[in-house]
């Protein structure tokens, strides 16, 4: 008995001096965890300070079936029954049946509603039953963040996500995505929890161990009217000429700014949506848009002008057996290198570049490395496609007998829409060749923490003088009878820009019984002092309606300018004529009048822009709940004008 005593004062000494702290860590691991407190995800706004892209909480609520007593359960549960009844749609009877099942079968986890917002979340906590809490009512209310988009699916794509999977593997497509790392995520905070039994925690203490802090708010380039008007430009031609996807890009000259990007592709049943980023990532032929880059290296290097004439040879060429055919049968005949750029001549435009550099095919090559066609555009956005200028040093099985004579008007060479544009946008530039930029500042609760400047890839891409002419060919295109852009001119604004027509997958045997064309347009406006570049690009519209570039791609371009010059002034007013009209300042000073007065009246917002009623009516007197169905001007409101509005009233605004 005495050494059995030994043994036990043994281990007790040993347990407390000698592993009390790893039984101690045990123990303490059991009951007590550290619980991460996501941070607030920052805010994406547009230039002009609209929202594209904001975090804001779900809730999931749930019920422990078994936690409440046999008395609260009983005297609660029809009442809780007629009030998610009442919620949800769906009978009592029901509610009552599977809430006495859940109980039945112990089910501590039973689910009532999930994703409601805030204000269905404190409606639900005032239910029967679930008033009296965790602890009396069995209450378990889940919260989490959702992404919401309050321009729906414009730009989806581009402002883009976070998301993780189940195995932590991290999907990020555009702004958002790029951005989130650095800026939008913040940085979570953690608090010791402890259980407190029935799988029930609670904090150790009123404070957090580390607080979270926020992710800051990001403002990009993207002008919200600019991209409302190049979606459903692009929309419309798509469902127009029923094509499998397209993108539209719009950037400003002098700063490389992107003031809108969409990307639309076709679902099987035909309706279109932000599929992928095509305009940063889908490398493809470019066609006879590349006809500019042909030519400028050309220019540059001296061995053709403009005025020079070619012989397109009844409009068909052949190399090894290859040939290279104008789109008008029996070619153009002998012109100027000039009008063959402008009417589109493949013949012309091929026949000038082989004999310029037919003994010196890596001269070519060199001048478009020189002007930085084979590079990528670095920007933050991921997936960018990667250039393709095939190189006859590099033994890649690219170089062939004919890669030179292809290249000339856009075939055998990769490039993306958004590198494409930003070669014309130097062009349009005066030669200065900047990098597409999508962020303009980085804000912490208003105050700009950084700001984003132009930057240059290549101060001159090409000389002054060849710029002058380049400008000269690409307003020529558009202003001139026999341009292929000639159908998109217009007296009251000026355009200069490329068409292109491009053959894809014609290496596949079913070519010749199913066609199938890129159709684009890449220019900018005005032709004189640019503001804006564009590039439009569509691929495999239904032949039997068109392909050709300046049919598909060309009214996209000239309806996205046709519209930024209706709304948006290109030249400041020097004079401001006050012309009162009496029925409209007796209107507005009706409605001045009645705003003042109540601040809680119904103003009409039918015609006004979705954004702009939105911004409306969040900001009266009241706590509206604004939903917007489409995009667009607003068509419809559910309450009338001029009606007194009373705090969380649901208002729906149908746009279009």
């Amino acid at each position: 008995m005495f050494v059995f005593g030994l043994a036990v004062v043994f281990k007790l000494l040993s347990i407390q001096f000698l592993e009390g702290d790893k039984y101690k860590a045990l123990a303490e691991k059991r009951v007590v965890k550290d619980v991460v407190i996501p941070a607030n995800r920052g805010n994406v706004y547009s230039v002009n300070g609209n929202l594209l892209a904001t975090s804001i909480p779900k809730y999931d609520i749930r019920i422990d079936a078994l936690t409440s007593s046999e008395k609260n359960f009983k005297e609660n549960l029809k009442p809780l029954a007629d009030s998610l009844s009442k919620f949800t749609g769906k009978s009592s009877g029901y509610y009552q049946k599977e809430l006495r099942k859940a109980r039945a079968n112990k089910n501590r986890y039973y689910l009532l509603a999930r994703d409601i917002g805030y204000l269905d979340y404190v409606r639900m906590r005032q239910f029967p039953l679930l008033r009296l809490g965790a602890f009396k009512g069995g209450l378990i209310v889940e919260q989490n963040e959702q992404r919401e988009r309050p321009m729906g699916g414009i730009a989806q794509r581009t402002i883009g996500y976070e998301r993780f999977d189940d195995k932590g593997n991290v999907t990020r497509p555009g702004i958002d995505g790029a951005f989130g790392v650095k800026y939008l995520r913040g940085l979570n905070g953690k608090r010791k929890m402890q259980r407190i039994g029935k799988g029930q925690w609670k904090p150790l203490s009123d404070a957090n161990e580390i607080e979270p802090k926020d992710g800051y708010d990001i403002y990009t380039t993207i002008d919200v009217n600019i991209q409302d008007i190049a979606h459903h430009a692009l929309l419309k031609q798509l469902e127009t000429y029923k094509a499998e996807h397209g993108c539209v890009v719009v950037m400003e000259v002098e700063t490389g700014e992107i003031r809108a990007i969409s990307n639309l592709g076709r679902t099987s049943k035909g309706t279109y949506y932000e599929k992928l980023n095509y305009a940063v990532g889908e490398s493809h032929e470019p066609g006879s848009t590349f006809k500019l880059m042909a030519i400028a290296a050309a220019l540059e290097d001296k061995v053709i002008d403009t005025s020079d004439v070619v012989d397109t040879e009844k409009g068909v060429l052949t190399f090894y057996g290859k040939k290279v055919r104008d789109s008008k049968w029996g070619g153009y005949g002998k012109i100027s290198i000039s009008e063959a750029f402008e009417v589109s001549s493949n013949t012309g435009v091929v026949k000038a570049v082989y004999n310029a550099y037919k003994n010196k095919p890596e001269k070519f090559v060199d001048r478009l490395y020189a002007m930085n066609l084979n590079d990528t555009l670095q920007i933050p956005i991921i997936g960018e496609g990667k250039p393709v200028i095939p190189d006859p040093r590099i033994k890649n099985g690219k170089w062939s007998g004919i890669a030179l004579q292809w290249m000339s008007y856009g075939y055998n060479v990769r490039l993306t829409p958004l590198q494409s544009l930003t070669f014309y946008n130097a062009i349009a530039n005066g030669g200065e060749m900047v990098r597409p930029r999508f962020l303009k500042e980085v804000k912490e609760f208003g105050k700009t923490i950084e700001s984003f400047d132009k930057e240059v890839i290549n101060k001159q891409v090409c000389s002054k003088e060849t710029v002058s002419k380049l400008q000269k060919l690409l307003k020529n295109v558009v202003d001139k009878k026999h341009g292929t852009g000639h159908r998109l001119y217009s007296e009251n604004f000026s355009m200069a820009g490329k068409t292109g027509t491009a053959q894809t997958e014609y290496w596949m045997q079913d070519w010749a019984e199913n066609k199938r064309y890129v159709s684009s347009f890449t220019g900018y406006f005005p032709a004189e002092n640019p503001k804006y570049s564009c590039v439009v690009v569509i691929h495999k519209p239904d032949t039997s309606v068109g392909y050709y570039g300046a049919d598909v791609s060309g009214p996209v371009f000239k309806r996205i300018a046709q519209k930024i010059y209706t709304d948006t002034p290109m030249i400041d007013a020097v004079e401001t004529l006050e012309i009162k009209k009496a029925s409209v300042e007796k209107e507005y000073e009706g409605y001045y009048d009645l705003a003042q007065k109540h601040k809680t009246i119904m103003p009409n917002v039918v015609g006004l822009p979705a954004m702009d009623a939105l911004a409306l009516l969040e900001n009266m007197d009241v706590n509206l709940n604004v939903r917007l169905q489409g995009s667009g001007t607003v068509k419809k409101q559910s309450i009338n004008k001029n009606i007194k509005l009373s705090d969380n009233q649901t208002i729906v605004l149908i746009a279009s």
